[in-house]
């Protein structure tokens, strides 16, 4: 079974909380995280995919029930893309590494999404046979520009803009203007370049804090840029970045558990190295309010973490009964995939 969103899912993006983690507050530095599964579809990635679309139809590009959106995706831009696309009345295919988790996969399909599977990493890689999943598309794409539209996520300014003109503006007024550090994990570089610029324009002196994941990661969205090119997308405004943070498996996979335990909150891979990075930058602080975007929620991730023994089987069953801010509204146009 298909699911079918409602033309009007798409208002519902953005405007996503902000919850203080005060199991790791104290009273001088604060820790918030930025709740981008509260989005329509479950992710950060509903900002850019909505944005993209727009721009696209705006210019003529995209014609409804004509064109065919394809995108290559480690999951969370490919779920936003197919959903908003089967709101607005497009087809979907979506290059996708096969290492995706198979949680992801199911949602793509269930929202009508058609994948093309590569052996690539997790987040496509340049170099010969690393880069399959960009390179596909395009070759899909490329023949048929009548009926195709490629996004592509790694060079579209779009991207950097819906994170300018929503994300950055949403965080200032939710912290009003206290923040003084931003972090989130990093893939395409939209989110940390179209957010940091706006708060930079704010307050010159908010830090900008860069995520990458370890070589050979198992922590989905996130790329490795010694691995992996850096995007055009964000090569061209990388002087937005204070710092830069390398992600571990393992001190992520660790932060997943904390969160669990301290927090009753359920996160994916990504949101846990965020979470790992934002304590190690409050621990060398005496006073901040620190922000890190937490993409998703862990809802997609119960087999790796149950394959990587980040938590057993009873374990995961138990926060995802119990976890605290899962959202109602995130993925309940998928067949009946979390009930």
């Amino acid at each position: 079974m298909t699911a079918v969103a409602r033309p009007d899912v798409v208002e519902q993006i953005g405007h996503t909380p902000l919850i203080e983690l005060r199991s790791f507050s104290t009273k001088n530095v604060k820790l918030y995280a930025k709740l981008e599964w509260h989005n329509p579809f479950g992710s950060v990635k509903d900002r850019a995919a909505y944005w993209m679309i727009k721009h696209a139809e705006r210019k003529g590009i995209l014609k409804r029930d004509k064109s065919i959106i394809i995108e290559p995706s480690s999951g969370n831009t490919g779920i936003a893309l197919a959903g908003i696309a089967a709101a607005l009345g497009y087809k979907v295919e979506i290059v996708i590494p096969e290492k995706v988790s198979e949680e992801t996969k199911n949602i793509l399909r269930d929202l009508g999404a058609t994948l093309h599977e590569t052996s690539d990493d997790l987040c496509p890689r340049v170099g010969a046979g690393t880069d399959q999943s960009i390179a596909l598309a395009k070759a899909i794409s490329k023949p048929r520009p009548d009926i195709y539209y490629m996004p592509n996520q790694y060079d579209n300014d779009t991207n950097f803009l819906s994170h300018y003109e929503s994300t950055g503006p949403e965080i200032w007024k939710q912290t009003n203007g206290t923040i003084t550090h931003f972090l989130t994990g990093c893939g395409t570089g939209g989110t940390i370049t179209g957010t940091a610029t706006f708060l930079k324009e704010k307050n010159k002196n908010v830090r900008a804090i860069a995520i990458q994941a370890q070589k050979n990661h198992l922590l989905q969205g996130l790329r490795n840029f010694e691995e992996s090119a850096i995007p055009e997308l964000f090569k061209r405004r990388l002087g937005v970045v204070d710092e830069w943070m390398t992600a571990t498996n393992k001190d992520s996979f660790e932060a997943v558990r904390q969160l669990v335990e301290k927090e009753t909150m359920l996160v994916g891979p990504s949101s846990g190295s965020v979470m790992a990075s934002m304590l190690k930058v409050a621990h060398n602080l005496d006073h901040g309010i620190i922000v890190g975007i937490f993409a998703d929620d862990g809802r997609k991730f119960g087999s790796l973490y149950i394959r990587e023994n980040v938590l057993t089987k009873q374990e995961y069953d138990s926060a995802l009964k119990s976890a605290k801010y899962l959202s109602k509204l995130a993925y309940s146009w998928t067949a009946g995939y979390f009930s």
